[in-house]
């Protein structure tokens, strides 16, 4: 799942000039930094499935149908902060069952070459080959355009009012609008859950702190494209001002027995009805498997 649009406007910078760890003691209350706790593997590893709609229809005379695009992303990152990514595109295919009877009627193709929108584009049902490759960046893990060491990421806070502030003050220091802030840190917040090697302490605190955020609601239970149920959690937010400003849902569910993100689904159009793409966290945790190019499932 990528990072909120916020963050990557965001000029890093850190939130103390005598560095965030003494922050992070001090939203814990503690005089000494804590211990942290031993990585249980050689790579904090991220799975996501994504599933994307493809713009305009497909097909021809009576038999339209809609088409979605799937691609597997992967990230593993050592304890020292060094990372590594992985993707494959595993190929298009009709979205629905009714959308998949109606390719059926049209003949079944394998590929397509469309213009929409005066571009061209071109599509088809088989997965490529894939690619795996180190990362150039920081050795370091990115929350709330804040840089932190494995050991800083083991000492957030794990209190939800505590965690909140911490990231409010980390928005300020990247300069996000005070009126956006409330917005920002809900958006955020559930990064905790999959991004970060956090303990469950304090990806327990991320989620009952989005609980506890304005335009976020719990909204009873569901399953993700895996069949896995959790807890569903939607997140409204609205990103700019005036008629520029526009309305994003956000619908996560998440496995509130390892407080881990198992789905995003990010909406569009008025009151979230549009098209949407939807992130899948297949795998989530530690291991040592080292990095390879993602299996087709």
């Amino acid at each position: 799942m990528t990072s909120h649009s916020w963050t990557g406007a965001a000029t890093f910078r850190r939130l103390v000039v005598t560095g965030l760890g003494l922050a992070v003691g001090a939203a814990l209350g503690t005089s000494a930094p804590v211990a942290a706790a031993p990585p249980e593997g050689a790579y904090w590893h991220v799975k996501e499935l994504l599933t994307m709609p493809q713009p305009g229809r497909f097909g021809t005379g009576s038999n339209p149908y809609s088409l979605v695009k799937r691609q597997i992303t992967e990230r593993w990152s050592t304890p020292d902060g060094r990372a590594w990514y992985a993707y494959r595109d595993l190929g298009t295919t009709p979205r629905t069952a009714a959308d998949k009877k109606a390719w059926q009627r049209d003949g079944s193709p394998r590929k397509w070459s469309e213009s929409i929108d005066g571009q061209t584009v071109r599509l088809s049902t088989e997965p490529t080959k894939g690619h795996v490759g180190s990362v150039r960046e920081r050795n370091q893990f990115e929350l709330a355009g804040q840089w932190l060491t494995y050991d800083e990421v083991q000492r957030l806070p794990a209190d939800p009012a505590r965690l909140k502030d911490w990231l409010t003050r980390a928005g300020r220091v990247s300069r996000i609008p005070e009126s956006a802030l409330p917005g920002w840190v809900a958006s955020t917040l559930p990064q905790l859950l999959h991004v970060l090697p956090a303990p469950k302490e304090v990806r327990d605190a991320a989620y009952q702190g989005m609980l506890t955020m304005p335009g976020v609601r719990a909204d009873g239970n569901a399953k993700d494209e895996l069949g896995r149920s959790g807890a569903v959690v939607v997140i409204d937010t609205l990103n700019g001002t005036g008629k520029a400003a526009v309305r994003e849902t956000t619908r996560l569910i998440v496995d509130t027995g390892r407080t881990a993100l198992l789905s995003e689904e990010h909406l569009s159009g008025p009151g979230g009805k549009g098209k949407s793409s939807v992130t899948t966290l297949a795998e989530v945790g530690w291991t040592d498997a080292q990095p390879a190019v993602p299996a087709l499932p």
